[in-house]
């Protein structure tokens, strides 16, 4: 299997998180991705790529332009209003309920109008990394689009959470919409499936009037997991969009043989509508050692979770997306990518 990395997202390199009402250190940061592709190189799965470059078409189908644009400039206008050697830049105020948008308002302004938590901060290389995601995925789904049966894209920053017109949780991009989005404007017909802990809000945000596009998460539920205010099982989809989305939440502590329940309830529904190309939210946060969620799966559950997406068949998109255990985590990202490999004849 073919591996696209960029050493770009070493840039991004967030030294704090806020979490539980206290600055606590940054979990979403480089060295999750280099231990993965570390990981890939010992245990030889297949070659790591430099990505090829797209222009912004692509990011523009799925993604607001203001958004967009704003991304690009913000850390130098938070550098022009608080100096050059300003902390990363992060929202303090957000239009919630009755209050006005401010999108057109100074740096502050748009901070809390474009991000949805306070906990994605932008620094000076975030725009460069987040933007070599895009062209991480899309090369990989290229590859795909190429005749290949399987890709990894090892995208940092992740990208499930951002929406059109928001970022958040981490993400700037929502490198798999964008994936999804350019093989639809192909011709093709994708499916989604989100395993990481948290749900893809973002993902869903994008494609939930749509028919065309169909998404299904198994995450956490939203009752006491993060983003808090999407993911419940009642979302199916909207308009056009009606059954083309299926949420499977699940409570604390579940283990593989109640997660494989709910995967074999998502496999089927996704099999069910009958995509060309599957598109996988490759989040290992859902392992037990994880030090921010509260799932138990263990290190062999994530080889049969590849092989569980083997069944269907499918060409198949991998895209990494969350998962903290740093000793852990190039082990059990390769494990879902050796049990998909291992079904392919």
């Amino acid at each position: 299997m073919k591996t696209f990395y960029s050493p770009a997202h070493l840039d991004h390199d967030p030294l704090l998180l806020f979490e539980r009402g206290e600055l606590l250190p940054a979990v979403e940061i480089p060295v999750r991705a280099e231990r993965v592709k570390t990981e890939i190189a010992a245990r030889k799965i297949g070659p790591v790529l430099t990505p090829a470059t797209f222009d912004d078409a692509p990011i523009l189908r799925v993604h607001d332009a203001g958004l967009v644009a704003f991304l690009a400039e913000a850390h130098a206008e938070w550098r022009k209003r608080y100096g050059e050697n300003a902390p990363a830049a992060m929202p303090s105020a957000w239009p919630a309920h009755s209050l006005r948008d401010g999108r057109g308002g100074d740096i502050e302004s748009k901070l809390g109008s474009y991000a949805f938590s306070a906990d994605t901060p932008i620094m000076r290389g975030t725009w460069q990394a987040a933007r070599e995601a895009v062209n991480v995925v899309l090369s990989a789904a290229a590859a795909i689009r190429a005749g290949d049966n399987g890709a990894f894209a090892l995208t940092r920053p992740p990208g499930h959470h951002a929406a059109n017109d928001v970022f958040g949780g981490f993400c700037y991009l929502n490198n798999i919409a964008i994936a999804a989005q350019w093989f639809a404007d192909a011709g093709m017909r994708p499916a989604v499936l989100d395993v990481d802990y948290h749900h893809g809000n973002g993902t869903q945000t994008i494609f939930y009037n749509r028919a065309d596009v169909f998404f299904c998460s198994l995450h956490a539920d939203p009752h006491f997991a993060y983003p808090h205010f999407l993911g419940f099982a009642d979302e199916h989809g909207n308009d056009a969009g009606e059954g083309a989305n299926l949420n499977l939440p699940l409570p604390a502590n579940t283990d593989w043989p109640h997660y494989e329940q709910a995967l074999a309830r998502a496999i089927a529904a996704v099999d069910a509508f009958g995509p060309d190309v599957m598109l996988v939210s490759l989040g290992l946060d859902t392992f037990i050692d994880d030090p921010i969620a509260a799932f138990r799966l263990k290190a062999a559950d994530y080889l049969r979770l590849g092989e569980k997406i083997a069944a269907l068949k499918r060409p198949t998109l991998f895209v990494f997306e969350g998962g903290y255990a740093l000793e852990a985590l190039g082990t059990i990202t390769v494990n879902v990518l050796e049990g998909f490999e291992s079904q392919q004849s």
